[in-house]
């Protein structure tokens, strides 16, 4: 027991990723307390001591250095473990287990900062990215800088009809991972943009904002050009710049189309066409006339007949009547 008391306060405590959590702190400590004698307390404090020498060495091994997300992913995790750890386990094996849970901890924070370098710590693959993190053997924030492959994201072709829009764009993800409050500062080079080499003297400012996009509405010939973006603080350090090369294509003219006209016959031709017409329809005219009347004459005299026979029938009617009178008076 003295020689292991030795040991622990020669130890220095490391607090690591982890244990830079209050969280996680505070799991340990109540772990320590809930050893049934002193003795068990001192052997648990040791195990946690060395498991942050162990944290410290694999946060160093990769860059040292951890986010609040990813900090938060990994107490999360390990906390979840922990619990269960402690629900499940029985007290008699406590020490064995707290050695495991220990080492279970180390893994999952390995696990979360091999993602987070690979993908989180430099996601800028151009600009220059300065970014705040938490060093992982001292619990406090720091500056980290991304190693700048190239400053210039590149160029992009932009085509507009004349009087129609243009949306340049600079936002990458990475913009918000940036210290203080960077501005975007858009400049433009009239002309057609891919005719001659420009030098930093052709540009003209054209506005300076903390948005990250700028539309450009009726659009005219004269707007076409080289358009430039950079992303910048205020004491000039650049961290990003884009390039646009806006082609403006002018709006095809309406052709008047002539209407079309009938063809007009010449006059001689007309009347040959009339006496043509004339010659045709006497023919046709003559038959209705004498068709129709036909039929009025055969129309008369079938209703003539109709109306005699009429006046005969009641005739007959009457006569009949006059004879049934007699008789009766008879």
């Amino acid at each position: 027991m003295l020689i292991l008391a030795f040991l622990l306060a020669s130890l220095p405590l490391f607090r690591a990723c982890l244990q830079c959590d209050t969280r996680i702190r505070t799991l340990h400590d109540n772990l320590i307390l809930s050893a049934p004698s002193v003795s068990d307390q001192i052997v648990l404090k040791h195990i946690c001591d060395q498991s942050y020498v162990e944290y410290k060495q694999a946060s160093q091994q990769r860059k040292g250095v951890i986010d609040p997300t990813t900090l938060y992913r990994a107490r999360t995790e390990y906390e979840s473990e922990f619990n269960y750890f402690w629900k499940n386990e029985p007290r008699g094996t406590l020490t064995i287990n707290t050695i495991q849970i220990m080492y279970k901890g180390r893994e999952i924070l390995e696990k979360h900062l091999d993602k987070f370098i690979l993908d989180g710590l430099c996601p800028n693959k151009c600009g220059f990215l300065k970014r705040r993190v938490m060093d992982c053997a001292s619990c406090r924030y720091k500056t980290y800088t991304c190693p700048t492959v190239q400053l210039d994201c590149g160029e992009h072709s932009l085509q507009a009809e004349e009087g129609g829009q243009a949306v340049l764009d600079c936002f990458f993800p990475w913009h918000r991972l940036l210290l203080g409050e960077p501005e975007y500062h858009y400049s433009w080079a009239p002309g057609d943009p891919r005719a001659v080499q420009l030098n930093e003297d052709d540009f003209k400012v054209l506005v300076v904002t903390e948005e990250s996009s700028v539309v450009l509405n009726q659009l005219e010939l004269n707007e076409q050009g080289t358009y430039r973006c950079t992303l910048q603080d205020r004491d000039g350090t650049v961290f990003f710049k884009a390039t646009f090369l806006l082609t403006v294509d002018p709006v095809p003219t309406t052709v008047q189309r002539p209407i079309p006209t009938l063809y007009t016959l010449p006059q001689e031709d007309d009347d040959t066409a009339a006496l043509h017409v004339k010659a045709l329809l006497l023919p046709v005219l003559s038959a209705v006339t004498v068709f129709s009347l036909a039929v009025s004459v055969g129309v008369t005299i079938f209703m003539g007949r109709m109306i005699n026979q009429r006046r005969a029938e009641e005739e007959e009617a009457r006569r009949l009547m006059r004879r049934r009178n007699t008789s009766n008076i008879v």
